[in-house]
């Protein structure tokens, strides 16, 4: 079975597709037989299009834009087959912040291009994107500046190995602008596994990796990126003023 054909399974991530049109339902149809899991939500004109599939259909004969709340709620992906312009106008009214907000993605009528929207990095919707694209043979449209620099996404670094990030959101917003904008960085590897650099292409020559934070020369550095169990001191967050993130590995993770 090739990677267009193969069958994508997540049992914990709520996800929906959204179709309005003929030709965005036909496309929607594609996709949802590679999602069993996934919820459709179609006008009701169209939900005959989706008989004989595994997963649930939401018909709905009013407004989408009534639809829209509900979605927000109950959903952690949201794929919509609609023109990106409408989506937005039909998300503002929704929006809180990153850590709250659903991934929205958008497909267009064509079945071309996946972009995701609104919570890329730590709601999960640039790399549902690619997910999306590779199954239904789109390109993936990602513009968070980290991935597509290639570098590190400070937000949700080793998130996939159960890292839990601890600095004010000011600190990851400015170490974040570093990073992207080719800084000097250090990375201080006290716990956890080694294997966090995940990307086919080399770790950018601005990151710099140590074993101790006592190896650091902090004047050198724009961030710290400091994955540690150690107990992090109020003295070591002032000095490091809005330059300091910290990592908390799962304890007992290996190298």
């Amino acid at each position: 079975m090739s990677q267009n054909e193969s069958l994508v399974t997540d049992e914990n991530v709520r996800l929906v597709i959204v179709a309005i049109t003929k030709h965005g339902a036909d496309q929607a149809v594609d996709l949802a037989q590679r999602l069993p899991q996934a919820t459709i939500c179609t006008a009701e004109k169209f939900a005959s299009r989706f008989a004989g599939l595994p997963n649930r259909v939401h018909a709905y004969s009013g407004a989408l834009r009534d639809e829209i709340a509900p979605l927000f709620a109950g959903n952690d992906q949201i794929v919509f087959f609609v023109s990106l312009g409408a989506v937005v106008r039909l998300i503002a009214p929704y929006l809180k912040s990153k850590d709250e907000d659903p991934g929205i993605i958008v497909v267009d009528d064509a079945g071309q291009f996946v972009i995701p929207v609104l919570s890329g990095h730590v709601g999960g919707a640039n790399a549902w994107s690619e997910r999306v694209a590779a199954l239904i043979g789109a390109t993936p449209v990602v513009t968070t500046a980290s991935d597509v620099g290639k570098t590190i996404p400070v937000d949700i670094l080793g998130r996939e190995l159960g890292w839990k990030v601890e600095a004010p959101k000011i600190n990851i917003t400015r170490v974040s602008a570093h990073v992207v904008n080719g800084e000097p960085i250090a990375v201080v590897e006290e716990a956890g596994s080694r294997n966090w650099w995940t990307r086919p292409t080399p770790l950018p020559a601005s990151i710099h990796r140590f074993n101790h934070f006592s190896e650091v020369d902090l004047n050198r550095f724009a961030g710290v990126l400091w994955i540690t169990h150690a107990e992090v001191c109020d003295d070591c967050w002032q000095r490091l003023h809005e330059k300091l993130v910290v990592y908390r590995p799962p304890v007992g993770q290996m190298p």
